[in-house]
């Protein structure tokens, strides 16, 4: 199964915690903020998830406090590199 997290760029304020959950797919900038690491992020900004990482993103996007992640889980995760 494919999956992509998606960063509200708005709501977002640099917490950290979703940085915590998923250490193998996100990095952080100087003042905090998550990027994807070298070779997961996708053509539109988002993260790739690889299987291993699911369950923990979607524990991310349960608990970042200003609800700043989204998933887009299955099919429709790869809409965007076709």
């Amino acid at each position: 199964m494919s999956a992509e997290l998606n960063i509200n760029w708005t709501r977002c304020q640099g917490r950290g915690l979703c940085l915590e959950l998923m250490a193998d797919s996100l990095d952080s900038d100087p003042w905090g903020y998550p990027l994807p690491r070298e070779g997961q992020g996708t053509d539109h900004g988002k993260v790739r998830v690889q299987a291993d990482q699911l369950e923990a993103a979607r524990e991310a996007v349960k608990m970042c406090p200003l609800s700043a992640l989204s998933l887009q889980e299955g099919d429709s995760a790869l809409d965007g590199q076709r």
